[in-house]
C-alpha cells in the first residue's frame, strides 16, 4: 500500500498532520477523516501484530510436531492448533487487505501539507504580494470590457456558443481566433527556448491518471466523464505529470521540464454566479502548461524558476502583473507552496489570476509512483511542480483591454505580430 500522505508520518506524528490541517483551515470533515485513518491504521497494526505472533507460534508448533513424530509421540493437539492458526492467518490476510483498501481510499482525500515557509492565513484576503511588474495605464473608464468589445465587433459569439453547448461556452472568430492561435504558438515557442520539451498529450485520460495528480476522488463533481470511464482533462498538468507514472527516472535527468498546449474542461461546480460575463470562467478553455520533475533538494529553487518562466510571457507582451504568495488557507489540494500570477484587467480595475505555480513536493509522485534512483541505488520520490504558462483566454482578454486605443483599436503586442500577420484589430 502506497499512501499519498506518507502513512509513517500519520502513524508516528499525527499531530503534525493535524496541525497542517489547522493551518489550511480544513473543515471538520477532513479532520474527522484523519482521525478515522489513524483509527484504521491502529486496527491494521494490531491485526498485523497478531499475525506475526501466530506465525511465530506456528513455526514453534512445526518444530514441536517434527520432534514429537521422531519420538513416536501423538501430535493431534499440535496439528489441530496449527490448523486453527492457518485459518486465522488466512482470515487476517482478508481483514488487513480490506483495511488497506479503505485507508488507501481515505488518504486520497487528505490534502498536501503546506511548506513551513507558506504564510498562515484563512483565505485569499491573507495572501501576500511578492512583487509587481509594469504600471497599469488603463482603467475601466478607458476601455470597453472584453465582453462588450466581443459583441460589438462580432468576434466573440456568446449566443451561438450557448446554443451549440450550454452556458459558459463561446465562439471566437476572425482575428480573435487567430490571436488565440498566435498566443499558443508564442507561448510554446518561448518555453521551448527555455528548455521545456513540448508534449502533445491525450485530452482524455483514465481514472488512475486523474487520481495520480489529485483530481480524483476529491474533485469528481468538477470533472467531465465519458461513458467509457475516461475523463476530459481539466488541465494538461494531469497527462504531463502522469507521463512517467510507475517509472524510475535516472537522477542525472532531473530536472525534467515539459510544456503542452491543451484545451481544458471544467464543470466549475459551485462557481455559478461568479464571472458570468465573458470568457473569464468557461467550461472549455485553452491553456499552455508547464510541469517539472525535480530532485527533492532543489524543488523550491525550481519553483522560483518556473514562476519566472510564466512571468516572462507577460513581460514580453508588456502586460502589467503581480506575483502573489498564497496563504495556507488558499492553497490548492495538492500544493505545498503556490505563487499566483495576476494580470491587470482594466475593465475590472483589479488584478486577476492568470497562472498558479505550485510545488507539490512528493504528494503527486507518491500517488503516481514516480521515483528516481539515487547515487547509492536507493529509490526516492521525485518532486513535481506545475504552473500555467499561461491561461490563453485570460491572456487574450488582458491584451484586448490593456492594448486598446480610444475604444476602437486593439494594438497587437509586438512579439505576436509575426504570428498574426497584422499589427492591430479594429473593433
Amino acid at each position: 500500500m502506497v499512501p499519498m500522505i506518507d502513512l509513517r508520518l500519520i502513524r508516528e506524528n499525527p499531530q503534525t498532520v493535524r496541525d497542517a490541517l489547522d493551518r489550511r483551515h480544513a473543515d471538520e470533515g477532513t479532520h474527522s477523516l484523519l482521525e478515522k485513518i489513524i483509527q484504521l491504521d491502529t486496527q491494521w497494526r494490531s491485526i498485523k501484530k497478531e499475525e506475526e505472533q501466530l506465525r511465530a507460534e506456528r513455526n514453534r508448533l512445526s518444530l514441536a510436531i517434527n520432534d514429537r513424530k521422531k519420538k513416536g509421540e501423538n501430535t493431534d493437539s499440535e496439528v489441530k492448533r496449527a490448523g486453527e492458526i492457518s485459518a486465522r492467518v488466512k482470515q487476517i490476510s482478508v481483514e488487513t487487505q480490506a483495511l488497506e483498501d479503505q485507508m488507501r481510499e481515505e488518504v486520497l482525500l487528505i490534502p498536501n501539507i503546506p511548506d513551513k515557509s507558506v504564510p498562515v492565513g484563512k483565505d485569499a484576503r491573507d495572501n501576500t504580494v511578492v512583487r509587481s511588474w509594469g504600471e497599469p495605464s488603463k482603467h475601466a473608464e478607458d476601455v470597453l470590457d472584453h465582453h462588450t468589445l466581443g459583441e460589438k465587433s462580432g468576434l466573440i459569439d456568446f449566443e451561438r456558443g450557448v446554443r451549440m453547448a450550454e452556458h459558459r461556452f463561446a465562439v471566437l472568430s476572425g482575428p480573435l481566433a487567430k490571436l488565440e492561435r498566435a498566443l499558443i504558438n508564442f507561448m510554446l515557442s518561448v518555453h521551448a527556448s527555455r528548455g521545456y520539451r513540448e508534449i502533445a498529450p491525450p485530452y482524455l485520460v483514465n481514472t488512475k491518471t486523474m487520481s495520480g495528480t489529485g483530481q480524483l476522488p476529491k474533485f469528481r463533481e468538477e470533472l467531465y466523464k465519458t461513458q467509457d470511464d475516461l475523463w476530459l482533462i481539466p488541465t494538461a498538468e494531469v497527462p504531463l505529470t502522469n507521463l512517467y507514472a510507475g517509472e524510475v527516472l535516472e537522477e542525472k535527468l532531473l530536472p525534467i521540464r515539459l510544456t503542452a498546449f491543451t484545451p481544458c474542461f471544467r464543470r466549475e461546480a459551485g462557481a455559478y454566479g461568479k464571472d458570468i460575463r465573458g470568457l473569464i470562467r468557461q467550461h472549455q478553455f485553452d491553456k499552455v502548461e508547464l510541469v517539472k520533475f525535480s530532485h527533492p533538494e532543489r524543488s523550491f529553487e525550481e519553483l522560483e524558476g518556473l514562476t519566472r518562466d510564466a512571468e516572462q510571457i507577460l513581460q514580453l507582451l508588456n502586460l502589467p502583473y503581480r506575483v502573489v504568495e498564497l496563504c495556507t488557507g488558499d492553497l490548492g489540494f495538492a500544493s505545498a507552496k503556490t505563487y499566483d500570477i495576476e494580470v491587470w484587467m482594466p475593465s475590472q480595475d483589479c488584478h486577476r489570476e492568470i497562472s498558479s505555480c505550485s510545488n507539490c513536493l512528493d504528494f503527486q509522485a507518491r500517488r503516481a509512483q514516480i521515483r528516481f534512483r539515487g547515487p547509492k541505488g536507493s529509490l526516492e520520490f521525485v518532486h513535481t511542480l506545475n504552473g500555467s504558462g499561461l491561461a490563453v483566454g485570460r491572456t487574450l482578454i488582458a491584451i484586448l483591454e490593456n492594448c486598446q486605443v480610444d475604444k476602437k483599436t486593439v494594438v497587437i503586442p509586438e512579439p505576436l505580430r509575426d504570428f498574426m500577420g497584422q499589427d492591430a484589430i479594429e473593433i
